[in-house]
């Protein structure tokens, strides 16, 4: 049965205490939070001031002059540990990822799944960070890298992944050698006070870790503005809105720090002639439902061949009637809500727009929950054009897939790459050279490209992050480690003479 209102809050409490969070942190006053699984308020927290945002800022300053001369190996451990704690509290914090951001609960399960694979993975980094050994023009001399740790690294968060995202950076961050002051999204503030309460358990198994490694910041745009303006945080790693991107990037800029942006994603996938239909109905039906279509990697444009426009549409309005939309915390769920009215508002705009411009549209219409008539639950949209229209090249943060047909595989991938956003995109096809053509220099402009699998569901171990007004950021695997260290180059003369670089000559008596 669903629970009933009361309950839901009672039950998210208890997650909390469970999680290690102490009451006075949910029970303050100013910053309401509610699940948009029924609207309910669950909690009240007090917002940071100014005052405390700076003092944060500067104890995590402090944590990192400290943090920084730990060996690598030995901060790893940490981030080991921080590991550990989250398998063992993996079922109550993916709860509560489901209360208060609306996910499935596979899906919430999943968010901690990936803090952990990227805890494991940064363990694993922190006994192989090193630099190159690079040749010497010059005799009896030995040319290196080094990298060290940066500083404070402030992380800005989005509701939609309220908690993998912190992960993706702090574990980097932690085994680098820096600290880490995150400002979560104000509207999924209790997932992020549990896990800095998991944190702070992870710290105080080991003797040796300082306090104030990672610092949490509660509130607003106003908070944010007070952390990318520091001049205390050498690099930003913001994640949201392309439009708040064109705000952070020149604060950040105009102070030389570092951006490291994952915003906007309005992400394509093509249907080939030759494709399995029946893998790419799957690929694309979770791409495009996952998360509400509350994913910057969600499907939102897919071009289809017009050989088999009509099998394969057909295939997607059957799936897009039959999905069960619903309260996410039950087991059939697969769409749970939106997050707020704003976002339902902006898709029934963007549905209408499209109407107006001509679209056949299927779904997109409200759906009442009997025991949530508050929360705000939407049947998955099928928006079917005949030519991209500038509708289709924005962004709605919402689950609304544009189809088109295409008849050449050149228009295909320029209507693909057609948009101001290049973060994931997919191609379903049995040909070789479509698929290697896609991944090509000439095909998707994306930092994401997939082959018969859909736009989302990356994987910690590669970088994620993409192009143009996706922001150029990358997080989690790969060489990203690189980002929150700077290089140092190292020349060692081990000779008795004194060569000068490029032949020149300084001759003195």
């Amino acid at each position: 049965m669903i629970q009933t209102r009361t309950s839901l809050q009672e039950e998210t409490q208890d997650l909390l205490r469970e999680l290690g969070v102490p009451d006075s942190s949910f029970r303050g006053e100013g910053l309401s939070c509610r699940t948009p699984i029924t609207g309910e308020l669950l909690a009240q927290i007090t917002p940071s001031t100014p005052a405390s945002v700076r003092s944060s800022i500067a104890t995590a300053h402090e944590a990192f002059l400290e943090w920084r001369t730990v060996p690598a190996p030995r901060r790893g451990e940490l981030v080991r540990l921080l590991g550990e704690e989250l398998r063992l509290h993996l079922e109550p914090l993916g709860r509560l990822v489901t209360i208060e951001a609306g996910k499935i609960l596979s899906e919430g399960r999943g968010e901690v799944q990936e803090m952990i694979d990227i805890c494991t993975f940064a363990a694993g980094l922190s006994r192989q960070i090193g630099g190159l050994t690079l040749p010497s023009e010059r005799g009896n001399h030995r040319m290196m890298e080094t990298w060290h740790p940066l500083g404070v690294v402030g992380v800005i968060s989005a509701f939609n992944f309220p908690v993998a995202v912190w992960a993706w950076n702090a574990a980097l961050a932690l085994i680098a050698g820096d600290t880490v002051v995150w400002k979560p999204s104000e509207k999924t503030t209790l997932t992020a006070l549990a896990v800095q309460a998991l944190f702070e358990r992870a710290s105080a198994r080991l003797d040796d870790v300082p306090a104030n490694l990672s610092t949490l910041l509660v509130g607003g745009a106003e908070v944010a503005t007070l952390l990318v303006d520091s001049p205390l945080v050498p690099v930003v790693s913001a994640t949201g809105s392309t439009a708040m991107g064109r705000v952070v990037a020149p604060r950040l800029a105009s102070r030389f720090a570092r951006a490291i942006l994952e915003l906007g994603g309005n992400n394509g996938a093509i249907v080939c002639a030759s494709a399995d239909l029946n893998l790419a109905l799957r690929g694309v039906v979770f791409a495009a439902m996952g998360t509400a279509g509350q994913r910057c990697t969600t499907l939102r444009r897919l071009f289809v061949h017009e050989s088999v426009y009509d099998t394969f549409v057909a295939k997607l309005k059957r799936v897009y009637a039959s999905a069960a939309v619903g309260d996410p915390r039950l087991p059939e769920t697969l769409v749970g809500p939106l997050i707020d009215q704003p976002a339902f508002d902006a898709m029934q705009r963007a549905l209408e727009r499209s109407r107006q411009a001509g679209a056949i549209v299927t779904g997109g219409d409200r759906v009442i929950i009997a025991d949530a008539p508050s929360g705000f639950y939407v049947r998955p949209a099928l928006v079917e054009l005949d030519r991209q229209t500038a509708e289709a090249k924005s962004e709605t943060f919402a689950p609304i897939l544009y189809v088109l047909r295409y008849t050449h595989w050149d228009q295909a991938v320029a209507m693909h790459n057609d948009v101001s956003q290049g973060l994931s995109s997919a191609v379903f096809t049995s040909s070789l050279r479509e698929a290697e053509s896609f991944l090509s220099v000439q095909g998707s402009d994306c930092g994401i490209a997939n082959v018969n699998i859909g736009t989302s569901g990356a994987e910690i171990g590669g970088a994620f992050g993409g192009e143009k007004d996706t922001g150029g950021g990358r997080e989690a695997g790969s060489d990203v480690w690189k980002q929150y260290m700077r290089r140092a180059t190292n020349t060692i003369n081990y000779g008795n003479d004194l060569p000068l670089a490029q032949g020149v000559r300084f001759d003195i008596d």
